[in-house]
């Protein structure tokens, strides 16, 4: 059997276990066992990959060179990704998805520029089909990069969340779509060098304005839809270069990214291109004569640990502000303490909590909170009327009456935990702002709830002490 022939047999074993692990990721049991099957997977593809090369280097020095590049690439790209790995906090698990999404953009790019520039020695039919293959290559992955990388800035704060608002901005990205199918039936009759810069400079510029007209409430379907565009990425890299690996798994990425994104606009209620129209973000303006809505009501934490204690069932909300205090583990252990004492203590997740699909799960199961106290919002929601006292921790978006009861709000029908129907709420916040969406929350002028004002970790651990 040729070098050839056994690489391919390896990707085919690689992509049947890239396959295993998505499927093994989609519950918590078998979470472990998906990211196993995914390691393995990488790591026959990478061996496969390495040793075709390092068969067709014997005797070439070319080629040689060739692999030399390939094993510093490998190791100093496996050195850079175990120390990030070690270092980065589950806080920082977003806009680091983000930044790796836009090396894969980047990567479509350079395969898309060698495909150009290399002499295939095609004619004809296939030569065209060549060329279409490189400028969409060059044009997804320009997007992916430029978009990921505005998303890893506004996730980190780097950036203002707030949505840009350029005139006629949708007939701006809706103009370069155009201008790139015309530009590729172009590039395919006439391969010109030049069509191809021009090409990369629309991609990259839509790629910025698609993201940065996005807003902040909108980022956990940017994540996904950037995840989605990196497997695309991906599979036309696979298409250039030859690899049915990279075809297969750039299309798993693909559709199961944009797939989430469904899931996510759904979770909201709002379609795939309202979210590209940046809706979320913009503060919705006032009224002529429209007053605040109420004053606040604040509360100590020894209040708050005797209604728990006189509580028989209590319900726990959290958000990203609770990633970044840090506080799942103190609210891990009040969450013990309460069901030592007897009291029925649940979890409820939003679809969208957090920056990142799935955020408050992987923190919890971080923190070691039983999988079977972990609700999502569709099974809590109708028990909240029954619940004594509702904690919101670091949410905020998720749970603003205004999307079930104001049609004039941004956030209007989007779908959210209805805590406020709950005998008492407890809302922890560090100050009265909005909600990264930019958008004003009456549940915290509700004459059921409560405010308990400073960092999180600090007020259930004093919660903790006066339990």
């Amino acid at each position: 059997m040729t070098a050839a022939s056994l690489a391919t047999a390896a990707y085919i074993v690689a992509a049947i276990l890239f396959i295993l692990s998505l499927r093994g990721l989609s519950t918590h049991e078998s979470a472990r066992g998906g990211v196993a099957y995914g390691i393995a997977g990488m790591t026959i593809a990478l061996a496969a990959t390495v040793w075709l090369t390092v068969e067709n280097a014997w005797g070439d020095p070319q080629a040689s060179f060739g692999l030399i590049l390939l094993i510093v690439a490998v190791v100093i790209g496996g050195a850079i990704g175990l120390w990030r790995a070690r270092v980065v906090e589950m806080t920082g698990m977003p806009e680091l998805i983000a930044l790796l999404h836009s090396f894969v953009g980047m990567a479509a790019v350079l395969v898309g520029w060698n495909g150009a520039l290399y002499d295939t020695g095609l004619t004809g039919a296939l030569a065209d089909i060549h060329h279409a293959e490189v400028f969409i290559g060059v044009f997804i992955g320009g997007v992916t990069f430029t978009g990921s990388i505005v998303a890893y800035l506004k996730l980190s704060a780097r950036m203002s969340s707030k949505p840009l608002v350029l005139p006629g901005k949708n007939v701006l990205n809706v103009g370069a779509l155009v201008a790139f199918v015309g530009l590729t039936v172009w590039y395919v009759i006439a391969p010109e060098l030049w069509l191809l810069i021009v090409v990369t400079l629309l991609a990259l510029a839509l790629g910025w304005h698609l993201v940065a007209s996005i807003g902040g409430g909108d980022m956990p379907v940017v994540v996904s839809m950037l995840n989605s565009y990196s497997g695309w990425a991906a599979a036309a890299a696979g298409f250039l270069l030859n690899n049915d690996l990279l075809i297969v798994t750039g299309a798993l990425v693909g559709s199961s990214g944009a797939y989430l994104s469904y899931i996510m606009c759904k979770a909201m209620n709002r379609s795939f291109l309202s979210v590209i129209a940046g809706g979320f973000g913009i503060e919705a303006p006032r009224k002529d004569g429209e007053a605040d809505e109420g004053e606040h009501r604040e509360v100590d934490a020894a209040t708050v640990a005797d209604m728990l204690a006189n509580a028989s069932r209590v319900v726990i909300t959290p958000g990203y502000g609770m990633a970044v205090a840090q506080a799942q583990y103190p609210v891990a252990e009040l969450a013990h303490r309460l069901r030592e004492k007897g009291v029925e203590v649940r979890f409820g997740i939003h679809p969208v909590a957090g920056r990142l699909p799935g955020h408050m799960n992987v923190l919890l199961a971080e923190a070691k909170v039983p999988y079977d106290i972990v609700f999502e919002m569709d099974e809590v929601n109708d028990d909240f009327a029954g619940t004594d006292v509702v904690l919101v921790i670091g949410a905020n978006d998720t749970v603003n009456p205004a999307a079930a009861e104001d049609p004039t709000s941004p956030i209007a029908g989007m779908p959210v935990l209805r805590v406020w129907e709950a005998g008492d709420v407890i809302v922890f916040k560090r100050s009265m702002a909005s909600g990264y969406a930019g958008v004003q929350n009456p549940l915290f002028f509700r004459d059921n709830a409560r405010m308990l004002f400073g960092d999180a970790k600090d007020r259930v651990e004093d919660i903790l002490r006066a339990l």
